[in-house]
Order: C-alpha cells, then sequence, then structure tokens
C-alpha cells in the first residue's frame, strides 16, 4: 500500500499511510483505538475505499481487480457477525462456496480440530458463545486457503487454552507460507509471533522496524524498589523514579548504576522492602512511541 489517505467526514482515519509486507511474514499492525488500524484493513479488503493512494495484495489492486485481490485474502473481522440460521459446518460450506469451492470437508475437519470446534460442528451459530463464535470467523477465514491472512484482534475474549491452539495452528500456517497480518492489544502476542511490526497513531506510521530492532533501539533496564517511607529520599533521586503499584521505577543506563542507586538509598536511611529488574519489551516502546518518542519509519523496512 502507498500513501493511503481516508476522511470519514473531518476525522483524518488514515494520513498518508505506505506499507510493503513481504510474502510470507509475520507482521504486526498495532495502535491505539482510534489509530486507524481497522480502517486500513477495511482497506486492504476492499470493504472501504481509499480516498488516495494505491493498495494492492500480491500485485492485485483491491478495487480494480477485487476479485482476484479478495481471494489471496482471509480476513477475520473484529466483530461478530454471523448467520444465526446454519450450524458451524454449514456456516463454512456457504463459505468455501463464496470461492467456488466445494467437497472440502477434509480441510473444513482440519481447521475445526485445529480451532478446537470438533464438538460444535453440527451446532447451530446462535447457540455458540461469544469465545466460540470468534473461533468460527477465524475458520471463515481459512476455507479457502488464503495465502494472505489478516487476523484483527483474533483473541480478544477468548480463553488462554484457545488462544495458545489458535496461535499454534497460525504459526503452521506461516511456516508454510503464508503471510499473516495481527493486529492485536496483547502485545506480549505481537512480540513473540511478529517479525516485524508498524505502529500507528493518528493514521500515521510512527515506528516500522523488525521487532528485535525495536527493542534493542528502547533498550534499558528498570530497577524497581519498594521502600519503607520513601519521602525520606533525596528530592534529586525521587525525582528520577516513576511510581508505580507501590514501587519506585528507576530506569537504568547499564548494571553498574544498581549499585549506586542502592548505595544511595542506603545513606538516606531507607529500608527497601522488595526489589525486581525488569528489562524492556514491546509494551515499553509502544508507550515511549505514543508518547512521541517516534522512530523514523521511512527508511526501515520494506
Amino acid at each position: 500500500m502507498r500513501q493511503v489517505a481516508k476522511a470519514f467526514g473531518h476525522v483524518q482515519a488514515l494520513d498518508g499511510v505506505s506499507l510493503e509486507i513481504a510474502e510470507g511474514e509475520f507482521f504486526g499492525l498495532l495502535g491505539p483505538n482510534g489509530a486507524g488500524k481497522t480502517t486500513l484493513i477495511s482497506c486492504l479488503a476492499g470493504l472501504v475505499r481509499a480516498d488516495s493512494g494505491a493498495v494492492e495484495v500480491m500485485g492485485h489492486d483491491v478495487q480494480t481487480d477485487y476479485r482476484n485481490a479478495r481471494r489471496l485474502l482471509g480476513v477475520v473481522p473484529q466483530e461478530l457477525v454471523f448467520d444465526p440460521f446454519f450450524t458451524v459446518r454449514e456456516t463454512l460450506r456457504i463459505q468455501s462456496g463464496y470461492f467456488g469451492i466445494r467437497r472440502n470437508d477434509d480441510w473444513i475437519d482440519e481447521v475445526l480440530e485445529n480451532l478446537d470446534l470438533t464438538a460444535k460442528a453440527d451446532t447451530n451459530m446462535r447457540r455458540l458463545s461469544g469465545g466460540m463464535k470468534r473461533r468460527v470467523l477465524v475458520a471463515q477465514a481459512l476455507v479457502h486457503k488464503p495465502p494472505v491472512i489478516v487476523l484483527d484482534e483474533p483473541t480478544a475474549g477468548v480463553d488462554v487454552e484457545l488462544r495458545q491452539g489458535l496461535w499454534a495452528f497460525i504459526r503452521r500456517l506461516n511456516h508454510a507460507g503464508h503471510t499473516v497480518i495481527l493486529t492485536t492489544h496483547y502485545l506480549e502476542e505481537a512480540e513473540e509471533l511478529c517479525g516485524r511490526i508498524a505502529m500507528l497513531k493518528q493514521g500515521r506510521v510512527v515506528a516500522l522496524d523488525s521487532t528485535r530492532r525495536l527493542l534493542e533501539r528502547f533498550s534499558g533496564r528498570t530497577l524497581s524498589l519498594r521502600i519503607a517511607e520513601p519521602e525520606r529520599l533525596p528530592v534529586e533521586l525521587r525525582a528520577r523514579a516513576v511510581v508505580r503499584d507501590g514501587f519506585l521505577d528507576f530506569s537504568l543506563a547499564g548494571c553498574q548504576e544498581v549499585e549506586l542507586l542502592l548505595a544511595a538509598v542506603r545513606e538516606s536511611g531507607c529500608a527497601v522492602q522488595d526489589m525486581r529488574m525488569t528489562e524492556v519489551d514491546l509494551e515499553d516502546v509502544f508507550v515511549s512511541v505514543m508518547q512521541g518518542v517516534q522512530e523514523d519509519a521511512s527508511g526501515s523496512g520494506r
């Protein structure tokens, strides 16, 4: 996609977004609510027409060559949309028919098994729980074996066991060559799964790089101390700390600072009740970027 822009009235949902996602990538699209993630996915799926710019799926323009572009995509939407008149298996057969696919029950059975839906195959959709309905949405996106899989918050509201099973299945598809595009608010999922990540803020890409390099650029450690009578700490020491969950968090440039910091606390007469050391994770990177520490997105990847 190149310089994609989309406005809804006076709201600029997308403001010149350019991304190139390579075949076989596991790509993360992150951002706060209202950043433009779902609008971008809707443009990719041909559900929303961009005001300007170009969107292609494996060389097929989503507007001028919609049918071929859509065949290449499997999209799992955020919303729980379903037809209440059919069973799970009937729903998947009907979805297959939209792509001209018949007699694919072997693949449907495999998808049902991997999403732990086999026991619900003959259950009417309206009798399923919210988590089960979301599993069916994932299954619908996969029935035509699309080379590009788009997952928009696929694990929202589902249990931990399903989440693990779903990711194991999606990983296998990715290893088999499928391109996966993921949006999620579970940043630990993105950190573990995605090889490259784009972060959106107010319709613009504000960070774009490999997950590893993003973590390295914001690398650092935090020493968290629970201190009795923290008001006795020197003013300059308190000014360095961020209070979180009863701990004082101190950002460190290196491990050599630990001894100096603990010595300063000891000299102030304060007692350390608890202590922990943590390293930067994707959540820390995300918060830094959203607060304005922006990466140069223009030259940091495809």
